[in-house]
Protein backbone atom coordinates (compact mmCIF):
# COMPACT_ATOMS: atom_id res chain seq x y z
CA UNK A 1 0.00 0.00 0.00
CA UNK A 2 1.10 3.16 -1.02
CA UNK A 3 1.51 6.04 1.30
CA UNK A 4 -0.61 9.58 0.12
CA UNK A 5 1.58 12.53 1.31
CA UNK A 6 -0.68 15.19 2.53
CA UNK A 7 -0.14 18.66 0.53
CA UNK A 8 0.01 21.24 2.63
CA UNK A 9 -2.23 23.77 1.41
CA UNK A 10 -3.34 27.79 2.28
CA UNK A 11 -5.90 30.60 0.54
CA UNK A 12 -3.89 32.58 -1.79
CA UNK A 13 -6.27 35.57 -1.02
CA UNK A 14 -5.79 35.04 2.49
CA UNK A 15 -1.55 35.25 2.11
CA UNK A 16 -1.79 37.99 -0.07
CA UNK A 17 -4.24 40.06 2.46
CA UNK A 18 -1.30 39.13 5.33
CA UNK A 19 1.21 40.82 3.16
CA UNK A 20 -1.38 43.87 2.72
CA UNK A 21 -1.35 44.28 6.51
CA UNK A 22 2.43 43.47 6.49
CA UNK A 23 3.21 46.66 4.06
CA UNK A 24 1.11 48.46 6.25
CA UNK A 25 3.08 47.78 8.92
CA UNK A 26 6.04 48.69 7.23
CA UNK A 27 4.76 51.92 5.83
CA UNK A 28 3.55 53.07 8.88
CA UNK A 29 6.64 52.09 10.56
CA UNK A 30 9.02 54.35 7.76
CA UNK A 31 6.71 57.01 8.79
CA UNK A 32 6.72 56.57 12.67
CA UNK A 33 9.77 55.18 12.98
CA UNK A 34 7.96 53.12 16.36
CA UNK A 35 9.83 50.43 17.25
CA UNK A 36 6.32 48.39 18.49
CA UNK A 37 5.76 47.99 14.80
CA UNK A 38 8.31 45.98 13.76
CA UNK A 39 8.35 43.80 16.90
CA UNK A 40 4.29 43.34 16.16
CA UNK A 41 6.35 41.90 12.84
CA UNK A 42 8.65 39.43 14.38
CA UNK A 43 6.13 38.32 16.06
CA UNK A 44 3.67 37.48 13.72
CA UNK A 45 6.19 36.47 10.94
CA UNK A 46 7.64 34.12 13.88
CA UNK A 47 4.20 32.36 14.73
CA UNK A 48 3.60 31.69 11.05
CA UNK A 49 7.07 31.36 9.78
CA UNK A 50 7.52 28.08 12.55
CA UNK A 51 4.49 26.53 12.53
CA UNK A 52 2.38 28.54 14.90
CA UNK A 53 0.36 30.22 12.47
CA UNK A 54 -2.89 29.61 13.93
CA UNK A 55 -1.80 32.17 16.57
CA UNK A 56 -0.66 34.78 14.51
CA UNK A 57 -2.68 38.26 14.89
CA UNK A 58 -2.41 38.69 10.78
CA UNK A 59 -3.83 35.59 9.81
CA UNK A 60 -6.35 36.07 12.08
CA UNK A 61 -7.19 39.57 11.03
CA UNK A 62 -6.92 38.74 7.17
CA UNK A 63 -9.16 35.68 7.73
CA UNK A 64 -11.72 38.09 8.39
CA UNK A 65 -11.29 40.64 6.16
CA UNK A 66 -11.30 37.68 3.25
CA UNK A 67 -14.53 36.30 4.72
CA UNK A 68 -15.97 39.89 4.70
CA UNK A 69 -15.04 40.82 1.94
CA UNK A 70 -16.11 37.46 0.42
CA UNK A 71 -12.33 36.64 -1.24
CA UNK A 72 -12.55 33.23 -2.90
CA UNK A 73 -10.30 30.34 -1.97
CA UNK A 74 -7.52 29.73 -4.34
CA UNK A 75 -5.28 26.64 -2.84
CA UNK A 76 -1.92 27.30 -2.97
CA UNK A 77 1.03 25.14 -1.81
CA UNK A 78 2.19 26.27 1.49
CA UNK A 79 6.25 25.58 2.47
CA UNK A 80 6.76 28.02 0.27
CA UNK A 81 4.74 29.99 1.91
CA UNK A 82 6.15 29.11 5.40
CA UNK A 83 9.93 29.74 4.06
CA UNK A 84 8.66 33.40 2.94
CA UNK A 85 7.99 34.09 6.35
CA UNK A 86 10.58 33.03 7.69
CA UNK A 87 12.85 35.60 5.41
CA UNK A 88 10.20 38.07 6.73
CA UNK A 89 11.19 37.04 10.39
CA UNK A 90 15.06 37.50 9.55
CA UNK A 91 13.56 40.90 7.77
CA UNK A 92 11.85 42.02 10.62
CA UNK A 93 14.63 40.94 13.63
CA UNK A 94 17.10 42.96 11.40
CA UNK A 95 14.60 45.90 11.33
CA UNK A 96 14.32 45.91 15.32
CA UNK A 97 18.40 45.06 15.92
CA UNK A 98 18.94 47.96 13.92
CA UNK A 99 16.53 50.46 15.53
CA UNK A 100 17.54 49.51 19.02
CA UNK A 101 21.06 49.49 18.13
CA UNK A 102 20.60 53.50 16.15
CA UNK A 103 21.19 52.19 12.63
CA UNK A 104 19.31 53.44 9.86
CA UNK A 105 16.34 51.04 8.94
CA UNK A 106 15.49 52.57 6.07
CA UNK A 107 16.58 50.29 3.11
CA UNK A 108 15.47 46.74 5.11
CA UNK A 109 12.27 48.02 5.87
CA UNK A 110 12.12 49.38 2.29
CA UNK A 111 13.31 45.97 0.65
CA UNK A 112 9.96 44.24 3.21
CA UNK A 113 8.00 46.59 1.93
CA UNK A 114 8.58 46.33 -1.85
CA UNK A 115 8.82 41.98 -0.79
CA UNK A 116 5.45 42.52 0.05
CA UNK A 117 4.30 45.03 -2.17
CA UNK A 118 4.88 42.61 -4.86
CA UNK A 119 2.74 39.81 -2.95
CA UNK A 120 0.03 41.69 -2.05
CA UNK A 121 -0.79 43.29 -4.82
CA UNK A 122 0.91 41.52 -8.09
CA UNK A 123 0.87 37.95 -6.36
CA UNK A 124 4.19 37.86 -6.72
CA UNK A 125 5.89 35.74 -4.07
CA UNK A 126 9.84 36.38 -4.43
CA UNK A 127 10.52 34.06 -1.49
CA UNK A 128 8.55 31.18 -3.21
CA UNK A 129 11.09 31.47 -5.87
CA UNK A 130 14.19 31.57 -3.95
CA UNK A 131 12.40 28.06 -2.35
CA UNK A 132 11.70 26.50 -5.48
CA UNK A 133 15.27 27.43 -6.20
CA UNK A 134 16.70 25.66 -3.13
CA UNK A 135 14.28 22.74 -3.00
CA UNK A 136 16.90 20.80 -5.40
CA UNK A 137 19.68 21.70 -3.12
CA UNK A 138 18.20 20.70 0.14
CA UNK A 139 16.56 17.13 -1.88
CA UNK A 140 20.38 16.48 -2.64
CA UNK A 141 21.10 17.30 1.10
CA UNK A 142 18.37 15.48 2.86
CA UNK A 143 16.83 19.07 4.20
CA UNK A 144 13.63 18.48 2.60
Amino acid sequence: MSEIKHIAQINEYKVRTIAFLVLVLVIGYLFTGWLFLPIVLVVDFGLRAFDAGKFSPLAHLSDEIVQRLSFPTKPIYFPPKRFAARIGFAFSVTITVLQVLGISTIWVAGVLAFFAALESLAGICAGCYVYDWLLPVWRKIGLE
